[in-house]
């Protein structure tokens, strides 16, 4: 930096400043020499450098799980960085990982063409200001006509009413998915509104896991087993022929044990069995 050679004092170093590298293995202090032109310093602790993002990943882990910032702190110190980490520099690391998600979630979409695409929802714990509370986790899943799958986008949101499912997916159109042939998700009422307004010309596909958990719930536990199985082998055949028709066998059988099953699933055909109108070697995917 300066033309020296080494161990060769040249005078245009300026003393240096004390500098902490936190690692997994501990906190190290270094002195990090100034120049009276220019400035010097070293490209291993750039913030976000290789030695210490496990314990940035720790520190938001703990940050979005709604750890409190001294507990943050002891759990760093207990990682072996003496200094562990106050509150200020939490917030930080946590502001520089929002950068990122906004790259991931603005990305174009038009380079990759998705048919099938999936739109679900969990709740979980969020911090919303200083409180922790319940937040609809939004999330689409585009798969690709090979089956290569990929998240499209998420949101957050207090709740999973009409309006949010409907504004959920527009940014993803004006990102450049267009194109798509059969959204599958659950039977939510809003959702399903949603779908019919953003993606017009789509069918859409029930999803069979959350079928199942509904026709469970109404199923005694002992028979929950018995009525699952029956059930999975409509979805076991090679073709939508003997697919249908293997739905109309199960429904017979189970409307002789369990009426209310055989209900659900004869109001629920249509919905269930989307997918047989589109390519078999897409089945597996959808």
């Amino acid at each position: 930096m300066i033309g020296a050679a080494p161990f060769d004092r040249t005078g245009d170093r300026n003393g240096t400043r004390p500098r902490t590298l936190t690692t997994t293995a501990g906190d190290h202090h270094l002195r990090i020499p100034k120049l009276r032109q220019g400035s010097f310093f070293p490209a291993l602790l750039e913030p976000r450098r290789r030695v210490d993002q496990a314990l940035f990943a720790v520190v938001m882990e703990a940050y979005v799980h709604g750890v409190s910032t001294r507990k943050v702190d002891d759990l760093v110190k207990a990682l072996g960085a003496d200094t562990g980490k106050s509150k200020s520099e939490v917030s930080r690391i946590c502001t520089g990982l929002d950068a990122e998600v906004a790259q991931f979630r603005d990305r174009t979409l038009d380079s990759q063409h998705y048919p099938y695409v999936f739109l679900d929802a969990t709740y979980c714990k969020a911090r919303v200001g200083h409180r922790i509370v319940s937040q609809a986790m939004v999330v689409a899943v585009g798969v690709a006509a090979d089956g290569r799958r990929e998240v499209l986008g998420f949101d957050v949101g207090d709740s999973e009413n009409e309006g949010f499912w409907t504004s959920f997916p527009r940014p993803l159109k004006t990102r450049g998915l267009d194109g798509v042939n059969l959204v599958m998700s659950n039977a939510h009422t809003g959702l399903k509104k949603a779908i019919g307004t953003v993606f017009q010309g789509a069918g859409w596909q029930r999803c069979r896991v959350h079928f199942m958990r509904n026709v469970l719930s109404t199923v005694p536990k002992g028979s929950q087993e018995m009525v699952a199985s029956i059930i999975r082998t409509i979805f076991a055949h090679p073709d939508s022929d003997h697919i249908v028709k293997q739905f109309g066998e199960v429904t017979t059988m189970l409307g002789r044990s369990h009426p209310w099953v055989a209900e659900m699933l004869t109001n629920a055909q249509s919905d269930l069995l989307a997918f047989a109108d589109f390519p078999q070697r897409h089945w597996h995917q959808s």
